[in-house]
């Protein structure tokens, strides 16, 4: 049963309900409707798109919940993000800031001839070699071993032992190597972050993607599905479920890790530069904050037309109930009571399709978040 006009008074029937406004609920709602189907969307936040959610401030689109950058090396993805926006042309890098002293990251040429005075790829090379070899690591058991192996002991120490304990909340020999393998290493002068062959940012925020991503949908906020959960289930078909796995058993096989982020943002009138960069992290582990965002850099030329500034510090902190979840923590333990929810879900509930960073209990960049939607919409909608 499809009805898309709301009738007070009237019982009303969704073929799907999507739990969450994020860019993986918005892109299978957007889908759907195009498909004819009748979508219902409730987040409980007071506005759409998730940790994506740009606020316009005078001009500006602040990153609300930290810094996405779009990056991808798949052409549909591009071209489907493209024919909802129009994409700037920033180039991501960061600089690393230890203690006063600005490091380019990822670690590339400059990033070794600031910290060893090299030259050329063979001397940084040699120099990274000799680390290793002290080190004596053949097969790297954990994040310190990882890194330490990829990039010496000295750079280790001063841009991602800090650094990374305040982001996890754990000692970097207590995570898994892989976290650090998403970090490029490069014999070259090259600080651009990502190597992707598309990259940019939507010239008015991606605020305005969701908002085409959603039309043709009923959407509420400020509505949280655990407190109306009885009578939301029972409007649609099928439900979407972009929250936490756990939550949705209320956490019967346990709670699931995760790590939060604490946003401070502070608007600074008559300065139109605040910092010279858009992302800066602090490597240091007595710095409290992780990083600091300068969100006018993130359009460039933006920072000659604005006599203020608009920046965000964040601060990295353990996850508890009640608060915003952000990252997995896909350690042993955490990754068997995933897949112990995940065969609970397919027992339990088989309308109900769980997905995103928290319903798969998965980091992912914008673009697999893209991917993941399309797919599951081409297998599911007919």
């Amino acid at each position: 049963m499809q009805i898309h006009e709301i009738k007070r008074g009237f019982t009303i029937m969704y073929d799907y309900l999507i739990v969450g406004s994020g860019l993986f609920g918005s892109v299978f709602a957007h889908e759907a409707v195009w498909h004819s189907k009748s979508v219902l969307v409730v987040d409980k936040r007071p506005h759409i798109g998730g940790n994506i959610y740009t606020e316009n401030i005078n001009g500006i689109h602040v990153h609300s919940y930290g810094a996405h950058i779009f990056h991808t090396n798949n052409k549909r993805v591009w071209d489907y993000v493209n024919n909802l926006a129009d994409f700037n042309r920033y180039t991501h890098s960061v600089i690393a800031n230890y203690r006063g002293e600005i490091y380019s990251l990822p670690f590339n040429m400059y990033t070794f001839n600031k910290m060893w005075g090299v030259i050329t790829p063979q001397e940084a090379q040699e120099k990274i070699n000799s680390q290793r070899e002290a080190a004596g690591i053949t097969n790297p058991k954990n994040l310190e071993e990882q890194a330490i192996s990829l990039v010496g002991h000295e750079i280790y120490e001063r841009l991602i032992k800090g650094y990374t304990q305040k982001q996890w909340g754990r000692e970097c020999k207590n995570l898994p190597a892989f976290i650090i393998k998403r970090l490029p290493v490069r014999f070259k002068y090259d600080n651009n972050y990502f190597d992707a062959l598309y990259q940019g940012i939507p010239v008015k925020g991606y605020t305005a993607i969701i908002k085409k991503l959603l039309e043709g949908c009923e959407v509420k906020l400020n509505c949280d599905y655990f407190e109306h959960r009885s009578e939301l289930e029972g409007l649609a078909d099928k439900i979407i479920f972009t929250a936490p796995i756990d939550a949705y058993f209320d956490y019967e096989l346990g709670t699931l890790e995760y790590r939060t982020v604490r946003f401070e943002q502070e608007i600074l009138d008559g300065v139109n530069n605040y910092q010279g960069h858009s992302v800066i992290n602090y490597t240091d582990k007595d710095t409290p904050c992780m990083r600091i965002i300068e969100h006018k850099h993130f359009y460039p030329g933006l920072e000659l037309d604005k006599n203020f500034t608009v920046i965000t510090r964040e601060f990295s902190s353990e996850w508890r109930p009640g608060m915003e979840a952000y990252y997995p923590v896909n350690d042993e333990r955490n990754t068997r009571l995933y897949e112990s929810y995940k065969e609970l879900a397919m027992t339990r509930c088989p309308n109900v399709i769980f997905g995103g960073r928290l319903g798969e209990y998965k980091y992912y960049d914008m673009d697999m978040i893209i991917i993941k939607a399309l797919e599951l919409a081409d297998k599911i909608i007919a």
